[in-house]
């Protein structure tokens, strides 16, 4: 109970088939390999790459320049214009 059965995979793989067609499958299925096959030639072309030094890294600053702060005081009442 509650598991997938032969007859219930036959099922499936036939509403598949009628609802995607054989054509899309098999495009589906070549997009599929062609990426597999790209993510392969990437990994090989990382691990084939020489390493060298590392980049030049940039200088920083031992201690930033403190922000200049402003403080603004607000006053409260009226200004006197009607």
């Amino acid at each position: 109970m509650g598991g997938l059965s032969l007859p219930h995979l036959i099922i499936l793989a036939l509403v598949v088939l009628i609802l995607f067609g054989r054509g899309r499958i098999s495009e589906m299925m070549g997009d599929f390999g062609k990426g597999i096959k790209s993510f392969k030639q990437g990994m090989t072309e990382e691990t084939d790459r020489p390493v060298g030094p590392p980049p030049a890294q940039l200088q920083q600053p031992s201690a930033p320049a403190p922000a200049a702060t402003q403080t603004t005081t607000e006053t409260s009442g009226t200004s006197g214009t009607v």
